[in-house]
């Protein structure tokens, strides 16, 4: 399976991503992120893979890509939706560097789901997650 990452660009949480999420499903009746790079691997990732967000320099949820809608804007250029399911996963936070666009990320190297860990994990600030992680107590 193939997924995406990809930085959430204004988000303060993941909280803030799925408010935002909700009043653009509520306009639209869709949720999507437009890209003007097509991924030519679209069949792998539709094959079970996510978008997986980047707030505030920790990778921290994740989101089923349903599909892929190419366009055109008003000047001719085009351009591909990424078409999104409703619904944001939390996954185990880990620190990611900024980079322009998405990039794809492999399913062994995603993190993983928050509600497969042990413990009151998801009840933790993903900074001390993510820092416990880098120190390898988790």
């Amino acid at each position: 399976m193939l997924n995406l990452i990809k930085l959430s660009v204004g988000s303060e949480s993941v909280d803030s991503l799925a408010r935002w999420q909700a009043k653009r499903f509520e306009e639209n009746g869709a949720l999507w992120h437009q890209t003007r790079m097509t991924p030519r691997r679209g069949a792998e990732l539709l094959d079970g893979g996510s978008i997986y967000w980047v707030i505030k320099g920790l990778v921290q949820a994740r989101q089923p890509l349903i599909g892929l809608e190419p366009g055109r804007d008003r000047e001719g250029r085009g351009f591909v939706k990424l078409m999104l399911e409703r619904g944001l996963i939390r996954v185990a936070p880990r620190p990611c560097r900024p980079f322009q666009g998405w990039r794809y990320l492999p399913s062994e190297d995603a993190p993983a789901d928050l509600a497969g860990l042990d413990g009151d994990l998801a009840e933790m600030p993903p900074a001390m997650l993510a820092e416990l992680r880098e120190l390898g107590l988790m």
